[in-house]
């Protein structure tokens, strides 16, 4: 059976996750991402994003005279990068980004002796307790799907191709979610908005590794991933985190949008999640928030498609899709990352407020425009001055 043949029981999963999947697909490569074109593609490196990526090592001390963008904020954006960047760094001198261009490597191995942890639901029941003692948000597990794997990895450093490493015999993705500030997404756009980035990433490595290595210990084979191998938000839709949204990002029920996302591929048996519907592509159908807040129209405001705006777009899926060329050219532009998209929307929410969960529910009704018009009139969205998040800290 080839790639792309598609058999009843693959069909039904993606009907059931609201995959659109056209008989021209065709997997995606890594080094086509608009952050490894980066690297290697005239028409996306400059100047400019040379200089974006060195500011998260060396913070800028006078670049623009704005609340949000001081020393000081890139300094709180970059210490909370320390964590992942510790890791990734760690084996440079090995052509290896790990958590970014390629998956960990560092754990212990697997223990001689297997433990049998019962049923499989069992089984994923207990590591998903686990996962949350370690600190994840949200965790969910689905079958492992070759069709959402990079075709080959991509070294930023030798500008390279290599092949996937993740063993055949791991059948199975647990897929973890971790949640960013609220209020710090709320001063976007600001360096210190990435705070919350960069301290998803540093929890979501401690995460991934934590588990790996419990599932080792066990006897089994395990390897945690983040940003590497692999789309993501493929498989946190198949593992019930949530829906996709207009923005191009995975719309969690606790969360909204305001989640960072990590993998352990392993052959642990584990009994596999359903995925989730709770309105968010019919209200994203008469919601266009994102697309008109981004300031580089990014975003499209019509319906899904299977459009490419270029290379940097999977090829055969009907979706909303990002032009990451545009994206990216803004995050240069102000020298951090850029999360408009995830500050506006109606699903980025404290859903710890009962209210807030009511406007959730309204959402998915046929009465999500009062939702969405409540939603504006309130002011939910809008953006805080960056100084109002440091004077309540203390």
């Amino acid at each position: 059976m080839s790639r792309h043949t598609r058999s009843p029981s693959r069909n039904a999963k993606d009907a059931e996750a609201g995959f659109e999947i056209q008989s021209d697909f065709q997997r995606f490569s890594q080094r086509d991402d608009v952050f490894r074109r980066s690297w290697w593609d005239a028409r996306i490196r400059s100047a400019k994003s040379d200089l974006f990526y060195a500011t998260y090592r060396e913070p800028l001390s006078n670049w623009r005279s704005t609340d949000g963008f001081t020393q000081k904020d890139y300094a709180l954006r970059n210490a909370a990068w320390q964590v992942s960047d510790l890791f990734t760094d760690l084996k440079l001198d090995a052509d290896r980004r790990e958590g970014f261009n390629d998956e960990f490597t560092l754990t212990r191995g697997v223990a001689d002796e297997r433990i049998d942890l019962g049923t499989p639901a069992e089984t994923a029941a207990e590591i998903k307790r686990v996962a949350k003692g370690f600190g994840a948000d949200l965790v969910g597990i689905t079958d492992y799907d070759e069709r959402w794997m990079y075709v080959n990895k991509f070294s930023d450093l030798s500008l390279t191709e290599r092949p996937q490493e993740i063993p055949a015999e791991m059948t199975n993705v647990i897929v973890t979610a971790q949640s960013m500030d609220y209020d710090l997404i709320r001063t976007v756009p600001s360096a210190l908005s990435g705070a919350a980035t960069g301290a998803g990433y540093s929890r979501d490595a401690m995460v991934v590794l934590s588990v790996a290595q419990y599932i080792q210990n066990l006897g089994y084979q395990a390897v945690a991933s983040m940003n590497d191998t692999s789309l993501a938000i493929p498989f946190a839709i198949r593992a019930g985190l949530g829906e996709y949204g207009r923005h191009g990002l995975l719309i969690t029920k606790e969360f909204g949008p305001r989640v960072r996302l990590g993998k352990i591929y392993t052959d642990l048996p584990l009994a596999h999640d359903k995925p989730i519907q709770f309105g968010v592509k019919k209200f994203c159908d008469a919601c266009q928030k994102c697309s008109t807040a981004c300031p580089v129209q990014a975003i499209p405001n019509g319906p899904p498609s299977t459009e490419r705006y270029n290379q940097s777009n999977i090829k055969g899926v009907r979706k909303w899709s990002i032009d990451g060329e545009k994206c990216f050219g803004y995050w240069t532009v102000q020298n951090t990352d850029c999360s408009i998209c995830i500050r506006v929307c109606p699903y980025n929410k404290d859903f710890s407020k009962w209210w807030l969960r009511v406007g959730r529910w309204l959402a998915g009704t046929p009465l999500r425009r009062l939702m969405l018009w409540l939603d504006g009139w309130l002011g939910y969205g809008e953006r805080i001055d960056p100084r109002r998040w440091w004077s309540a800290q203390g």
